[in-house]
């Protein structure tokens, strides 16, 4: 990077879709295997940081039509339990989408803008998924205190987003844990990254038909990584990426693993609505 101006956001966006295509082509996102059984999950160990033949790859493809349009992003405030709540909106809209959409929530150092800073808004607008990225109750640009447990079961209704995949790092897992615990049906993925309040619900999401994939740091130091495992076996449909060197908050170290993991899902759940 060092001497390159920043490429405008239409070319990082292409070329965020490509690495994580190549990421993906080339085993560092979910592979695809299928679940294995009797409870134990599939695993899959990403490098933190992609090979230089992978990042070349995507640049190149990328640079072979720098005229790409960037995704816009919309922001939306709406109310939900007395609260004032800050959304970014990106991508089609999930009426007319042929892919599920995509929740981003966050965790306590973060808010919404990190999607937007990281890409993910980008790369999953470009490939066809309605996304919303939310700050949450008392996080960033939104005000209020909500009820974490019944919170996301009144927000969905209302975000015109069908049944998304919940994206959940840390902190928000207070919020999503409950809702895949009582509400399954309210999703159709569920991503939870190194999530807290794990041990107040592993045993109430036991057996939670929610296609899942559990994302964890090998180096963090906040929540133990064997948390995914621990969570992985008490759910029938999940996977475990475990992103090699990345720390507690791990799709900022292993950002294009991230990402092309969370497009793997992404296909896999619309290809299982398809059928």
């Amino acid at each position: 990077m060092t001497g390159r101006a920043p490429a405008p956001r239409g070319v990082r966006a292409a070329r965020a879709v490509c690495g994580a295509l190549v990421l993906a082509l080339a085993g560092l996102g979910c592979r695809g295997d299928p679940p294995a059984g009797d409870g134990e999950a599939s695993h899959t160990r990403a490098a933190a940081a992609p090979t230089a033949e992978a990042r070349d790859a995507a640049a190149d493809a990328a640079d072979v039509d720098a005229r790409v349009a960037p995704p816009s992003i919309e922001e939306v405030t709406m109310d939900v339990q007395g609260c004032r709540l800050h959304l970014l909106r990106a991508g089609p809209d999930a009426c007319s989408a042929t892919r599920p959409a995509v929740l981003l929530l966050h965790g306590a150092a973060f808010t919404s803008e990190t999607w937007r800073e990281l890409g993910t808004l980008d790369v999953l607008a470009a490939a066809g998924v309605p996304v919303v990225a939310l700050d949450l109750p008392g996080f960033g640009r939104s005000t209020g205190d909500a009820d974490p447990d019944t919170f996301l079961a009144e927000l969905l209704p209302r975000l015109d987003a069908g049944r998304p995949i919940v994206v959940a790092p840390s902190m928000s897992g207070r919020f999503a844990l409950p809702l895949v615990a009582v509400h399954p049906e309210l999703v159709s993925g569920f991503v939870p990254v190194a999530p807290a309040a794990l041990d107040a619900w592993i045993e109430r999401v036991r057996g939670a038909s929610v296609p899942t994939l559990v994302v964890w740091g090998t180096a963090d130091t906040v929540f133990d990584p064997s948390g995914a495992q621990r969570l992985a076996d008490v759910l029938p449909d999940a996977r475990v990426l475990l992103l090699e060197g990345a720390r507690h908050p791990a799709y900022l170290d292993a950002t294009d693993a991230f990402h092309a993991a969370l497009l793997g899902l992404v296909t896999r759940v619309a290809s299982a609505d398809a059928r």
